[in-house]
């Protein structure tokens, strides 16, 4: 079976079993079906939700309003909670985890996009599974709309995974409401996400995580719509993430409309007009044009304009032809300091460094 990087979202009705604590038998379980996908090779990226739930169970499940404020509490008491069950889950399996806690905001920006995706890069690099959360310590807005469905589709796009499993107390998504009509029945495959569709989409069950159905199907077209198969099944289905990544038949699969690369050079080409321009050598156009590579410092004579980290760009020959665009990983003012110069010679020319390229051939479209 072919490698993947497959995200893996787990709502808090998932892990909570529909009681007021976590379901650790569950979870175990859970984690054991991620370990041996981990083994096989494949990359492994988990957003968990639960913090609230955790918080409650450890405060002893004292009643309080359902504030934002509230939440926001649960969520602070909660998040350590979680994450210690899933250290010493994954401990079982010998796995170490990484935690990312974000919101919204950071995926948006493009500089800290790039700081999040160098950083869950890296954890997958060396082989640590990724447990990202919504920072719901300090979100306001997010909390309210279940917004770990979208943040998982983000995750996806962030770390260029195969597949976004998202699991939840439902078998998937049905022609009608299955708990009012005893005639609905499940959608096992999707092609396209219409209006249509999207008045299917229900609330959850269980009222014990913030997002339904609706969310989900929000988080499906966004990841689809980045290249990334998408699969809203039940958390409780037998050896349900195995199966998913094996590509059996459960739940309901969205199709991926284009590929990630395809997807992200769109993103690229219709985004901002560029804010400046790296011109480059002979050696560099060769390299970039016919060998497929990342556009290196090495290769960089000029810089013109001023731009910062993540902004796009336009690469210029030597014969004043735009050669491609493409998302610059250093500002203008980095890149004048470390043109011409080795990669192995950026972090001691400026202190640190984000990377050995200066654009990296998947943020690199050819003209």
């Amino acid at each position: 079976m072919q490698r993947k990087t497959i995200i893996v979202k787990l709502g808090t009705s998932v892990l909570t079993g529909g009681t007021q604590s976590l379901d650790r038998a569950h979870m175990v379980e859970l984690v054991r079906q991620c370990a041996a996908l981990h083994n096989e090779g494949h990359q492994l990226i988990l957003v968990s939700s639960g913090a609230i739930a955790a918080g409650r169970e450890h405060l002893g499940f004292k009643p309080l309003p359902s504030t934002i404020s509230n939440k926001q509490m649960l969520a602070a008491v909660g998040q350590s909670q979680l994450m210690l069950t899933w250290q010493n889950l994954f401990n079982l399996y010998g796995l170490h985890i990484g935690q990312m806690l974000l919101t919204r905001a950071d995926l948006e920006d493009r500089e800290r996009f790039l700081n999040a995706r160098d950083t869950l890069q890296t954890l997958i690099r060396h082989r640590i599974i990724p447990v990202i959360n919504e920072n719901d310590a300090v979100a306001t807005t997010e909390i309210k709309v279940g917004d770990n469905d979208n943040l998982s589709a983000r995750a996806a796009i962030l770390a260029d995974a195969d597949l976004l499993i998202l699991l939840t107390d439902q078998p998937g998504l049905f022609t009608a409401d299955p708990r009012q009509d005893p005639n609905a029945t499940l959608i096992q495959e999707v092609q396209t996400i219409d209006d249509t569709l999207r008045a299917l989409a229900g609330d959850s069950v269980s009222g014990l995580g913030t997002g339904g159905m609706s969310t989900k199907l929000q988080a499906a077209d966004l990841a689809r719509r980045s290249g990334i198969d998408v699969v809203i099944a039940s958390g409780q289905s037998p050896e349900v993430i195995l199966r998913l990544a094996r590509e059996q038949r459960v739940g309901t699969r969205f199709f991926a409309e284009q590929t990630p690369l395809e997807s992200r050079k769109s993103w690229i080409l219709a985004g901002p007009p560029p804010s400046g321009e790296i011109h480059v050598d002979t050696g560099a156009v060769s390299a970039v044009k016919h060998s497929g590579s990342s556009l290196l410092p090495k290769g960089i004579v000029n810089i013109e304009g001023l731009f910062h980290r993540g902004d796009a760009v336009k690469v210029i020959t030597p014969c004043g032809q735009e050669l491609a665009r493409g998302i610059t990983r250093y500002s203008s003012h980095e890149l004048g300091q470390i043109k011409g110069n080795h990669s192995t010679e950026i972090e001691s020319l400026l202190g640190y460094g984000f990377g050995s390229v200066a654009i990296h051939r998947d943020d690199l479209v050819l003209l």
